[in-house]
């Protein structure tokens, strides 16, 4: 499994932590010592993150790749990734966050599925307290579908049952890729999982309205949301909650809420994205992954 860092830098004590947990699920950590590069507010040049990447992509001994952490950058890689090579050996990658980018170009941009799921910088670092190593070994290891998924965070908002092509990630990414030559651009039918973090509710409702009048929500099937930590308003007023329930109360379609994957209080669910899924929307809210995302 290589190790590779397409947006921030990161701390070293938790890249070792990270990396300590890799072995001890069984997988062999590799990475360039580029990895530790720093410019600014990201992990080194554009070009040699975009390198390091390929060289791991192009390297027929590795099956999966996973970044260190999110924060800012990766969208710096995108023009160097050529979709054309990318599906002649198709890989796993695992991130989320500000790797949303790089998740929805493999998934929309490539037809290769990808994994929204936990990173080394507190998620693997951190072990069980971080991530759901469940969800996250079987996700890579099996050509089985991952099934039904629950959780006790996990409500309806509105009822129903949805199928379609899983995709999505972190709402701030999705929006600022609109208008650009890797916009996000889901299929028809398509199930849309949604998150983020620290966004008070007034952004919530502005990223919606733009994925609305963007024409992604028409296309949606079935919406699941996740936990949306600390995006409730400061000093009371508005909870992201409510904002959320209100701004899909007309959606046509199943809407979960509380779904915990990328941005979460607890441990970190690994979801296929670019795999069908099926939303079941009612006194007991799951979400069923119907296809694998490995062979």
């Amino acid at each position: 499994m290589a190790v590779v860092a397409p947006a921030s830098g990161f701390p070293r004590e938790e890249f070792d932590k990270g990396v300590a947990e890799i072995r001890r699920l069984g997988f062999e950590p590799v990475f360039e010592e580029s990895v530790f590069d720093r410019a600014e507010y990201v992990a080194g040049a554009a070009r040699v993150r975009a390198g390091a990447f390929l060289h791991a992509w192009r390297d027929p001994s590795i099956r999966a790749l996973i970044a260190v952490r999110g924060g800012y950058g990766s969208v710096h890689l995108l023009p160097y990734l050529k979709s054309d090579e990318l599906r002649r050996d198709p890989k796993a990658f695992v991130g989320y966050s500000d790797l949303t980018s790089m998740l929805t170009f493999l998934t929309t941009g490539c037809g290769i599925a990808s994994f929204h799921g936990p990173m080394l910088d507190r998620r693997l670092g951190a072990g069980a307290a971080g991530y759901d190593e469940d969800s996250f070994m079987r996700a890579l290891t099996t050509g089985e579908p991952l099934g039904e998924l629950s959780a006790a965070s996990l409500e309806t908002f509105n009822p129903g049952e949805a199928s379609g092509v899983l995709v999505g990630g972190t709402m701030r990414q999705l929006v600022a890729s609109l208008g650009t030559p890797f916009a996000f651009a889901p299929p028809k039918g398509h199930v849309l999982f949604l998150e983020d973090v620290t966004e008070r509710p007034y952004s919530l409702d502005r990223m919606v309205t733009q994925l609305r009048l963007a024409g992604i929500l028409d296309l949606a099937s079935a919406i699941v949301l996740g936990e949306f930590p600390g995006c409730d308003e400061p000093q009371g007023g508005p909870l992201a909650r409510a904002t959320l329930a209100g701004l899909f109360r007309e959606f046509n379609g199943p809407v979960l809420y509380g779904f915990p994957s990328g941005h979460t209080a607890g441990p970190l669910m690994t979801l296929p994205f670019g795999v069908n899924a099926r939303v079941v929307a009612g006194a007991r809210p799951r979400l069923i992954i119907e296809e694998a995302g490995v062979a």
